[in-house]
């Protein structure tokens, strides 16, 4: 089909490949044009890997190895007010943090196991579950970053494109194909994209990183308004279920929610529609400014109608269907923590763990009580949770007490175990400026002290810095690491939420909380909510009503 310009060229020059605007117009587009970051591989094994740290060019060691899954981690001992004022090498530890890609969150008892070896032989006992359904490992050195590969590898595991600017993750829901209430598997499309496009040079050269997220679920478990593109399930009205199209989501210091574009695609059409709209961001998507180039800036000035559009003439070549919106999720939450049956007779066992943060050992007594158990699949969550499927009636109670004696809480997991994220913060981060991990582990511990018998849902991200890596724009209460006074503190964010409750954060202007006195803060907030609450009311809609000084 005919290639035609439907939207016009911006007044400058952004780095459109569209218009023939391809000079390198800043430093990573000039070493993405140099070598593509997928052959950094090469490289990491056959010389790095061989000659150590030192050998990396700096192009690659800050620039292609994310294609790897690879980033640098923060030196021990550079506090946070140092973050913005010295030079990469500067904070460069030798070691690196190395991403596994498990897309759909999907790992088999055999794959879980071996990312447990990695973590104990390689990585100092690290694995954090992130909040994009992969999974962490710190402390990593080059130079066994080659045997890693292979045992990954040997079990269908990858680090490819990770990172980098390229089709990060494919989240999808971790009740794929079990959950009585589905709507329908989006697991098929998941595995063709990753299997078909992954590691393809055609979408190895985006202007950003580039965020999917596919669920059929109706609790809408993969926070599709905020991925650059999403399928979710919905029941077309002649054409039966299927998903509603999104585009145009991310957070960071620039929030804009995801957008419809009134389209309905069938579960067979996700490929294709798919790699249209990635087209679309490698071709059209801006390449001046790295502040600018994620796909929700092009989709804000074109608007849905003109996406849509150029999507069905210049890359599909067909007009998709109109379709319904999705229905609002159920009320409750949608973390799967617990235990539910599956459309089949089974149970699946949502867990708990806290922030995220597990550890190689951990991870081998889960597979332990996995196996026990009878189940060979286990999902990660976007909300840094796990859930074990498969697993048989008589086996449930046995499992339930194994895991939560590992202190990895099921029916014993409080609503702020349950709702709290964190980022890596500046234990590993070189952008952090104040430590999440154990200050979320701490408030935690605090908070279920105080306030044993709160039980509505509340949700409360940390994050180390203003990028948002624990999405702290769409939380209840959402904490952004800043420095008061010289000393770590926290900028608040007030009624976010994805879901029944989709919407950004307002900020407390002024405000910002000394790490210490969190617990104070959250208590006094959350008790105030207790108090004036109406029957069903959320947390996110009573702050549009409570008075000022009732969130302070």
């Amino acid at each position: 089909m005919a290639q035609t310009r439907i939207a016009p060229p911006a007044a400058r020059n952004e780095g459109q490949w569209a218009f023939d605007q391809r000079e390198a117009l800043n430093g990573n587009e000039q070493f993405k044009q140099d070598d593509d970051g997928l052959n950094v591989r090469a490289r990491i094994e056959e010389v790095y890997s061989k000659e150590g740290f030192a050998s990396i060019a700096p192009e690659d060691l800050r620039g292609r190895m994310r294609w790897w899954g690879l980033y640098t981690q923060r030196k021990p001992g550079i506090d946070g007010g140092k973050t913005a004022t010295l030079e990469p090498h500067e904070l460069d530890d030798e070691y690196f943090m190395l991403r596994v890609r498990c897309d759909g969150g999907a790992l088999s008892l055999q794959q879980l196991r071996v990312i447990a070896d990695v973590s104990r032989e390689f990585g100092r006992d690290t694995a954090d579950i992130t909040d994009r359904q992969n999974i962490q490992l710190h402390w990593i050195r080059v130079e066994d970053v080659p045997e890693i590969w292979r045992r990954l590898e040997a079990v269908g595991l990858s680090t490819q494109e990770a990172c980098g600017d390229t089709p990060r993750v494919v989240l999808g829901s971790p009740v794929a194909g079990v959950a009585a209430d589905e709507i329908i598997d989006g697991t098929p499309a998941v595995r063709h994209i990753v299997e078909n496009f992954i590691g393809d040079p055609r979408f190895s050269n985006l202007p950003r990183k580039f965020k999917t997220a596919i669920s059929g679920s109706p609790h809408h478990d993969v926070a599709h308004e905020i991925n650059d593109v999403a399928f979710v399930g919905v029941v077309h009205p002649e054409l039966g279920p299927g998903f509603d199209l999104w585009v145009g989501g991310g957070l960071s210091t620039n929030p804009k929610l995801g957008v419809r574009l009134g389209a309905f695609v069938t579960l067979e059409q996700i490929p294709d529609v798919w790699v249209g709209v990635v087209g679309i961001f490698r071709d059209y998507g801006y390449r001046r400014l790295r502040t600018r180039a994620r796909l929700k800036f092009l989709v804000a000035d074109w608007g849905p109608e003109l996406f849509r559009q150029v999507l069905e003439t210049e890359y599909l070549g067909f007009a998709l269907s109109d379709g319904p919106e999705p229905p609002p999720p159920p009320t409750g939450r949608r973390d799967h923590v617990g235990v539910h049956p599956q459309a089949d007779g089974q149970f699946y066992v949502g867990v708990a763990p806290t922030v995220g943060r597990i550890s190689g050992p951990m991870l081998t007594e889960l597979a332990d009580l996995m196996e026990a158990a009878g189940s060979d699949r286990l999902r990660l969550t976007v909300e840094q949770k796990l859930v074990v499927l498969d697993v048989a009636a008589d086996a449930v109670d046995p499992l339930v007490e194994g895991l939560e004696d590992l202190g990895l809480a099921v029916r014993a997991a409080s609503t702020f175990r349950r709702g709290t994220m964190a980022c890596t913060g500046i234990e590993f981060c070189k952008l952090a400026i104040v430590e999440t991990k154990a200050r979320a582990t701490h408030l935690i511990g605090e908070l279920e002290s105080r306030l044993p018998t709160f039980d509505q849902p509340i949700t409360i991200n940390l994050n180390g810095c203003p990028n948002s890596c624990a999405r702290i724009q769409t939380a209840d209460i959402g904490l952004k690491g800043a420095l008061a006074g010289g000393e770590d503190g926290y900028q608040v964010h007030l009624g976010g939420g994805l879901g029944l409750t989709s919407g950004l954060g307002k900020t407390l202007r002024g405000l910002r909380v000394p790490a210490e006195e969190l617990p104070d803060y959250i208590e006094r907030v959350t008790r105030r909510f207790d108090e004036q609450r109406t029957e069903g009311e959320l947390f996110a809609q009573w702050t549009q009503r409570a008075a000022e000084e009732d969130l302070r």
